[in-house]
This record gives C-alpha cells, structure tokens and sequence, in this order.
C-alpha cells in the first residue's frame, strides 16, 4: 500500500471494495506524502460511482484531520461542491462543509472561510434539504451548514426554521432529533 505516490496509484487502490481501516491507512499515506487534493478532488467525479465515493471518503478523512494544512485548496474543494451530483459524495462535501463552517473549527480556516462568497453554498444546502429524494445525511449536514452560517446571512434563521419543521413532519427519527436540536438555537 505504501506506492500510493499519484492518483493512478490511488485509482489503484480504490477500484475494489474498501472499509474503514484501509481508508484511514490511505488517508495517514496521502497526508504523509503531501498527496495534491485536486487530484483526490479529481477522482470523487470519477463516472464510477463506488470509485467516486471511496475517493470522497478518503477527502472527507483528509481534510479534517488537519483542515489547516489544506488552506490553499478550501476554495476549490467548495467550488467543487456546486459540481457534485452523486449523493454518496455529496454526503462527504456537505460533511466537510459542515466542519469547515463550524464553530469549533481552527481559526485560520473560519477567518479563510469568511472571506469565501458562501452565499451559493448557502442556496445549493436549502436545494438539498428541499429535495425529497436527498439521503438523510445530506439533509442533516446540510441543514447544520445552514445554521453555522446563521449569522453570516440574516435571512437564514427565518427560511431554516420553517425548513427544519417541514423536514421533521413525517422524518426518520435521527432528522426529527436533529431538527429539534437546530429549533431549539434558532428559536
């Protein structure tokens, strides 16, 4: 496993059936070589939609271990994120998001992210919590990227909120907790 030096040796590696452990063996590899996340990026739009996936898993893995590390390439990790049609990957997108959104996340990255035009990102995250057919996680980490930037755009509590009640009437109960959870900050 130790050849994975460009992104024909991780194509390599990911054509067949991965778990967890392997993705987190490639991922201590990638970050360990200093492995280009465009090319990785690359790959997540790869026509398979397994190979895709496992490339977007591995991302997600990359990326949040040191976010950081990655500064120069968030812009283009988010431009990405418009492109993105297989729901597996936009699972891994929104997550890494979420993360790069979120509160607890490093300070170079939140003050890197505020200088990002997040205002599509915000309209592409309520097109995903909208769509009936979006899987839930999408819809969760979605929701979580809506309310991480809360303060950012003033309009979003009021459109979210409404949202998030739609969202919980007839939803799994794993939606219903999180959409109370958001209700009860947004409230």
């Amino acid at each position: 496993m130790e050849t994975v030096i460009n992104q024909d040796d991780l194509l390599r590696h990911i054509t067949e059936t991965i778990g967890k452990t392997k993705v987190l063996k490639l991922t201590d590899i990638l970050y360990n070589r200093n492995f280009e996340i465009k090319d990785l990026i690359e790959l997540t739009f790869y026509p398979e939609k397994d190979i895709a996936f496992r490339a977007a898993w591995i991302l997600e893995n990359l990326v949040l271990i040191r976010p950081q590390r990655f500064m120069d390439d968030i812009e283009y990790l988010i431009t990405q994120f418009f492109k993105v049609k297989n729901k597996s990957v936009l699972r891994h997108y929104t997550k890494i998001i979420m993360h790069l959104t979120g509160p607890k996340m490093d300070k170079m990255v939140r003050e890197k992210v505020a200088l990002l035009d997040m205002e599509a990102v915000v309209e592409r995250c309520f097109d995903l919590i909208i769509d009936p057919k979006m899987p839930v996680a999408v819809k969760v980490f979605s929701s979580q990227v809506l309310f991480n930037l809360r303060t950012r755009f003033n309009w979003i509590p009021e459109i979210l909120t409404t949202q998030l009640r739609l969202m919980m009437n007839g939803g799994k109960p794993g939606i219903q907790s999180k959409c109370r959870n958001l209700l009860s900050y947004l409230e």
